[in-house]
């Protein structure tokens, strides 16, 4: 699977939050929960100051097998104070860009990305979703580097 190194500054993200890891069987449901809330539960209509329009799913605050997963937007402040808020750091991202479903094509990317030996940091790594076409969706993964 190919890949560009690229330098991103500091990114804030609003949105909301669950914790869960690759080895729990909910995984898939607590994802799934939280993009439903974003859209169907109106959070993403809440957001202020969004930078643009594309929905982010960040994974961070690794700690052993589990980790933290938030669904939200970029923002230029964060003012939503019912809402999580987190930061991915700026730095070094290795990024995949993906089309096709936006769950199938998703999970298989990240079935290759764990496969592979990249230096990660394990800082922040997420999905940048660049239109809502579910079936033809445009998808860059980042994932954060040492």
């Amino acid at each position: 699977m190919k890949y560009e190194i690229v330098n991103l500054k500091e990114k804030i993200i609003v949105g909301v939050s669950a914790i869960t890891s690759n080895n729990s069987s909910e995984m898939g449901a607590i994802i799934g929960e939280l993009w439903e809330k974003l859209y169907q539960g109106g959070v993403n209509q809440s957001i202020k100051n969004k930078v643009n329009q594309y929905a982010i799913g960040l994974y961070s605050d690794y700690s052993g097998d589990q980790y933290t997963v938030t669904a939200g937007n970029e923002v230029s402040v964060a003012e939503n104070k019912e809402l999580t808020v987190k930061i991915i750091p700026a730095g070094k991202y290795a990024k995949f860009s993906v089309q096709g479903n936006m769950v199938t094509a998703v999970a298989e990317a990240w079935n290759e990305i764990w496969k592979m030996n990249l230096d990660r940091s394990f800082t922040g790594d997420f999905e940048e979703y660049l239109n809502s076409d579910w079936e033809n969706a445009n998808i860059d993964i980042y994932i954060a580097l040492k």
